[in-house]
């Protein structure tokens, strides 16, 4: 009894149990551990981006040949030279006739997939992981097997093979005729490197749909095919197009790892990442002019991305469609 008695005088009365709470230490801090989680992240992105992106502003004023600390201020004299180089603006106009034919085409593609998977009953997953492998596969593997497998040229190759068998001569696919073959080389070298992963993006949209939207169409008489793909699954899909057709623009001006694999060091076809690589890293080392070229690069991707994103409403609330 006398224990008891004792332990209840050491018991917290019920009032005081309510009213008690846990010490607040540091390791309970919100801020601090928000800083300890993204600071690895804010240091690696400033140190390798934001740094390296203010040093080549900088540097594109200075005359730097084989340096990269000049101290020769030239002023807008680098632009000029970019602008006056017919290899650069020509990249640039090539690759905005190039953005403009990948573009739709990978987004066609990964809708009609995503659609396919969408509405299959079974082996779904199968399926998603087939159309989405290649992704995981580098530009440069993918791009050496295109050159040495399918469209290698020779008769042996398995382009030429298929098209011989129609009684078509051997292309020359990665020269320099006429027609130029070595799009259909590039073109068909991404879209199977792209396709799958925006397939996903897609299919995440497809299945957030709600099943009501088409239950009440049917109600309605509208038939399932276009008229509800036209009036529902567009519409719905209106948020995730924009985001796929921003990164694909994006993607598609930096364009490097297949285009420099697969064309070597011809003179024509070149993307402008290419350019700038022959420029600041090439037999002169003009590291200003190829700073400079790669901020009018960055200027272009920046207006054209802004001005599709106002086109189709990229940022606008839902009030406002």
């Amino acid at each position: 009894m006398a224990t008891t008695s004792r332990l209840d005088r050491t018991r917290p009365a019920p009032a005081e149990a309510a009213t008690a709470r846990p010490r607040r230490g540091r390791r309970s801090s919100p801020t601090l551990n928000f800083w300890l989680f993204t600071s690895p992240f804010l240091i690696g992105l400033v140190i390798f981006v934001y740094v390296p992106i203010g040093w080549s502003v900088w540097l594109s004023f200075f005359e730097a040949r084989f340096t990269v600390t000049p101290d020769k201020f030239t002023g807008f004299a680098n632009y000029r030279q970019m602008l006056d180089n017919g290899n650069f603006t020509g990249a640039l106009l090539t690759f905005t006739v190039f953005a403009a034919l990948i573009v739709p085409t990978t987004w066609a593609l990964s809708l009609g997939l995503a659609l396919l998977v969408n509405r299959m009953r079974f082996m779904r997953a199968f399926f998603r992981s087939v159309f989405f492998l290649p992704t995981a596969c580098s530009y440069v593997a993918a791009s050496l097997i295109w050159k040495m497998s399918l469209f290698n040229g020779v008769r042996f190759g398995l382009a030429n093979t298929v098209i011989g068998w129609f009684g078509v001569d051997n292309i020359a696919w990665l020269a320099d005729p006429d027609p130029p073959w070595y799009w259909l080389v590039l073109v068909t070298a991404r879209l199977w490197l792209q396709s799958g992963f925006y397939m996903i993006l897609f299919l995440a949209a497809l299945q957030n749909i709600p099943q009501e939207l088409y239950e009440a169409a049917e109600i309605d008489g509208a038939k399932r095919g276009w008229q509800t793909f036209r009036h529902i699954t567009l519409p719905q899909l209106r948020a995730t197009s924009t985001a796929v057709i921003l990164l694909l623009l994006v993607a598609a001006y930096q364009a490097f790892d297949e285009f420099f694999n697969l064309l070597s060091k011809t003179t024509w076809g070149r993307p402008p990442l290419v350019e700038l690589y022959y420029m600041a890293l090439g037999q002169n080392q003009d590291y200003g002019a190829g700073s400079a070229g790669a901020v009018m690069l960055t200027l272009l991707i920046c207006v054209v991305t802004l001005f599709q994103g106002r086109l189709m409403g990229f940022g606008r609330g839902e009030e406002s469609r």
